[in-house]
């Protein structure tokens, strides 16, 4: 009897903490790609949204960019998790089906060498999929 005490008291403590390493990764991930495109200049992301089709590319640049950076922040922080899940997992699912989920599953393959140096194919869906089963899990 005490032992399952003392083993429940510890499974709790320790569970408050489980997704810990998810949010910080997730979180992480999503403030280094809305960073890039701040740091960048939103422009530019624009002009990729323009030729995708996604209408108004200018202000769903800036859009997109600020819903990564601070949702990100957001989810490492561990705040507001469910509210800001529903814009980022609209962000996974646009870019997986515009931009991913023609080059296949794979995030990583190869399409030959330059000398010493490996070329890469444009990344699949993969990492899309990470990162809405990550946010599900958070949420």
């Amino acid at each position: 009897m005490v032992t399952a005490m003392f083993n429940s008291s510890r499974t709790e403590s320790w569970s408050k903490w489980a997704l810990l390493p998810l949010r910080l990764i997730i979180g992480f991930g999503f403030m280094a790609h809305g960073y890039a495109k701040l740091s960048r200049g939103p422009a530019g992301f624009a002009n990729i949204l323009q030729v995708l089709g996604v209408p108004a590319p200018g202000l769903t640049a800036w859009v997109t960019a600020l819903i990564e950076f601070f949702g990100g922040l957001a989810i490492m922080a561990g705040a507001f998790v469910p509210i800001v899940n529903v814009p980022l997992l609209i962000i996974m699912l646009v870019a997986m089906f515009t931009v991913h989920l023609p080059f296949g599953f794979s995030s990583i393959t190869l399409k030959g060498m330059n000398g010493n140096v490996p070329q890469f194919a444009t990344p699949g869906y993969e990492v899309n999929l990470l990162y809405i089963a990550g946010l599900l899990t958070l949420a």
